[in-house]
Parts: structure tokens; C-alpha cells; sequence
């Protein structure tokens, strides 16, 4: 058997040696058919005239469609402590936000009444605040007809805010304390003094919106016979209907009856006995608690609207109306505001005039553009391709004229920083 020489041996090993060379094809040596469009006057400029001729018009139809939106918002965040007690008295004219077409005159007048008492589900609790509202609809609303409550100031986009909740019980998984005190609830988890677990846990749940918003009363109601004038006619707004269906399949009622190890968060004691749950006083089915899934989906800014109920099928007709509100959720101590929405809808929504005045803006910029490229175009034309317009030491031909034929640079320089001779 020959022995290899040291020859073969290294050409032996340079075979066997992968190479790193990507295959020739053009995939990995980057050709393939590229299409690389080149930007002139000729297609720039109609570019952006029907850019800005599509923009105007649709910025013009959401303006439109947002001033048909009829809306009221009263502000009573400072209700409890400013509102006469006992007597009303008209509200200040920045505390009212009319926008009706025709008649913005409201008019509206405030009253607190103190130690009210308040049934809430079959519990009876004692010295509440209660803020009556009353006002004049300018103009009658078409139904549907929507009621919301806004915040101000009120940041439920915060990081720690936004986990704090437990998904298993907010389904109605029967969880443990441990379970609880493990999860996302974090800080608001059990109670340490009695080790049970808080039921929903959570910040978001804890800080739910809570004040009591009664559906409005007409008070000038034409008088006929049969009816009794003192009580007024109630335009009933149902409180069903306003969560998602989607976000309703994130809750399900509890399904242990036992209440030993569960308690009622901070802000939700005092409509429980003693501020637990039991049998005669058990804990809400989240799943029908639409006001409390609304107020779960938490908000992106800071201020915000939701919905708190609606009427479908009837108008909303002129009159002066009285609305009361139990007042529980205090928004001074956060430096908060708070109001009550009455508004109706159109094809793209609420009253948001910024969209339109958004796709103006855009349409009106573009249209101007166009126009001055155009001008630029015709009063100093550029040839495509001029290279010339690249150097930084170009010496325009004026100044071989200044210089009796002298220039006192290059005739012609080049990107490349060179003089063409």
C-alpha cells in the first residue's frame, strides 16, 4: 500500500473543506427582478393632487357627519360640595357642553341632598350623597339614544393598573386563597388580617365606577287626565346591551357558594352587610354586571368615555328633564373630573370632529404641495438625470462672465470631487 505524499494529502483536505460561498443563483447573489421607480415631476406632482383631492372631500363628509351628532355633557365632579343642599340653583356655564345644530340654550341647575339612603341588590345603605341634575333638551334626539360617563385625569393605561386582575375567577373558577394571593392582583390580592382572598381582586376591580345614574325624568309633560303630573314621565334607558359580546365570555358567576374565604374589595364594602358576602348577601354574577365588564376593558388615555345605558326605540324629545345621581365616586381626590354624556350617533360614530379636520389637513397640505412643485416646475424646469446637482463646488456659468472668461473654479464638478479638464 503507497503512502500518500504531503501533496495529496493537503489537496485531500481542501476537498473535503465545505465552501462558505452562497450558491450561484439569483436568490442568494441578490438577482432578482427589482422594480425601482423613478420619482419625477411628471408623476410626483398628480400624485399628490389626487392624494389631496381624495382627502379633502371625505375630511368634508366626516365634518359633516360629526356636526348631525347631537350631544350634551354636564360636569358635576364638584356636585357634592358646590350644589346648594337642599335647593338648586343654576350651574355655571363651564361646568355645560352643548352641541346641538340650532339651540344650545340648556340652562341647567344642580341640587345635593345629603343622607340619603340607597337599596343596593336587597341591602339598604345609609347616609349617601345624592346630586340632582336638571336641564333643558334644546332640541329632540332620535334614537338611539346613548348615556355615558367621562373621566378625566384618570389613568388606567398605568402599567400596575392594567394586569391587576385574575382571569380564572373572573370566570368563576372556584380559585384558592393561595391562588389569589399568587396571581396578577398584585397589590389588592386577600386581606391580610383575614387571610381571604378579595373577590374580584384587583385594582381595576376595586376602583370601578360606582355612582348610580337614574335614567332622565320629563318634567313638563303635557297634562291629560290619567296622568299624575307630580312624578313626570321617565325616558327609560336600559343598562343591558352596552359590554361586547366577546368581553361578556370573560366572566362567568361564581361556582362555589361558599363565602368564608372570599371578601368584598375596599371600595365595594359598603354595600354588604358588615362588608362581607353570605347567603342572603352573595357577591354579584360578573357575567350579567355589564357596567362592571365596561369599566374592565380599561381605557388608553387618560380621559375617557363609557357607556352606562341606551335607549333604542325612543326619542329623546324636548323638555326639561331631571336626572339623579347617587355620588359615590369621588374624582377630587385624584384631581379628576367627572360628567354624564347624553348624545346620539351617526354613520362614523360620536362627535369627533378632529378626524375630519385631520384628513382636511392632509388633503389641503397635499394639494398645496403639488402646486408648488408644479411652479417649480415650470419657472425652473430641472433636466432628469443632471448629475451636476450633486457636487457641492459646482460654479454656475454666470461666473466665467464675472471673471472676463476667468473662472475661478472648475467648469464642471463631479460628485467624485474631480475637474473635468
Amino acid at each position: 500500500m503507497d503512502d500518500l505524499t504531503p501533496s495529496d494529502s493537503v489537496d485531500a483536505s481542501k476537498e473535503k473543506k465545505k465552501s462558505r460561498r452562497p450558491a450561484n443563483t439569483a436568490f442568494r447573489q441578490q438577482r432578482l427582478k427589482a422594480w425601482q421607480p423613478i420619482l419625477t415631476p411628471k408623476t410626483v406632482i398628480p400624485l399628490f393632487f389626487v392624494i389631496g383631492i381624495i382627502c379633502a372631500p371625505i375630511g368634508g363628509l366626516l365634518i359633516y357627519a360629526s356636526s348631525t351628532v347631537k350631544e350634551l355633557r354636564i360636569d358635576y365632579t364638584n356636585c357634592f360640595s358646590d350644589a346648594p343642599n337642599g335647593s338648586t340653583s343654576l350651574m355655571d356655564e363651564s361646568l355645560v357642553y352643548p352641541s346641538f345644530p340650532k339651540n344650545n340654550t340648556i340652562n341647567a341647575q344642580w341640587r345635593r341632598d345629603e343622607g340619603i339612603n340607597y337599596t343596593y341588590g336587597n341591602y339598604e345603605v345609609q347616609n349617601l350623597t345624592k346630586c340632582t341634575l336638571t336641564f333643558d333638551m334644546p332640541e329632540t334626539m332620535a334614537a338611539p339614544v346613548f348615556l355615558y360617563y367621562r373621566i378625566e385625569n384618570f389613568y388606567q393605561n398605568h402599567r400596575r393598573y392594567v394586569a391587576s386582575f385574575y382571569d380564572k375567577q373572573l370566570l368563576g373558577n372556584d380559585v384558592s386563597v393561595s391562588d389569589v394571593d399568587g396571581s396578577t392582583c398584585d397589590p389588592l390580592t386577600i386581606n391580610e388580617t383575614s387571610q381571604q382572598a378579595y373577590y374580584p381582586c384587583g385594582l381595576i376591580a376595586n376602583s370601578v365606577f360606582n355612582d348610580t345614574i337614574g335614567s332622565p325624568v320629563l318634567l313638563n309633560v303635557a297634562a291629560t287626565p290619567d296622568d299624575n303630573q307630580d312624578q313626570g314621565q321617565t325616558y327609560e334607558m336600559k343598562n343591558t346591551s352596552i359590554a361586547w359580546e366577546s368581553d361578556k365570555d370573560l366572566y362567568g358567576p361564581r361556582s362555589s357558594t361558599n363565602y368564608d374565604n372570599i371578601l368584598p374589595p375596599p371600595n365595594w364594602q359598603i354595600r354588604y352587610p358588615d362588608g362581607k358576602y353570605s347567603a342572603d348577601y352573595p357577591p354579584p354574577n360578573l357575567k350579567e354586571d355589564e357596567h362592571f365588564i365596561v369599566w374592565m376593558r380599561t381605557a388608553g388615555l387618560p380621559t375617557f368615555s363609557k357607556l352606562y345605558s341606551r335607549n333604542d326605540t325612543t326619542d329623546m324629545t324636548i323638555g326639561t328633564y331631571a336626572m339623579e345621581i347617587i355620588d359615590n365616586f369621588r374624582t377630587d381626590q385624584y384631581q379628576g373630573k367627572k360628567s354624564i354624556v347624553i348624545t346620539t350617533l351617526s354613520v362614523m360614530g360620536g362627535k369627533n370632529d378632529f378626524l375630519g379636520i385631520l384628513w382636511l389637513v392632509v388633503g389641503g397640505f397635499c394639494i398645496a404641495l403639488a402646486l408648488v412643485f408644479l411652479v417649480t416646475n415650470l419657472i425652473k424646469p430641472r433636466k432628469l438625470g443632471d448629475h451636476t446637482y450633486l457636487s457641492w463646488n459646482n460654479v454656475p456659468s454666470s461666473a466665467a462672465a464675472k471673471g472676463k472668461g476667468k473662472a475661478s473654479g472648475p467648469s464642471i464638478g463631479m460628485a467624485s470631487g474631480r475637474d473635468l479638464s
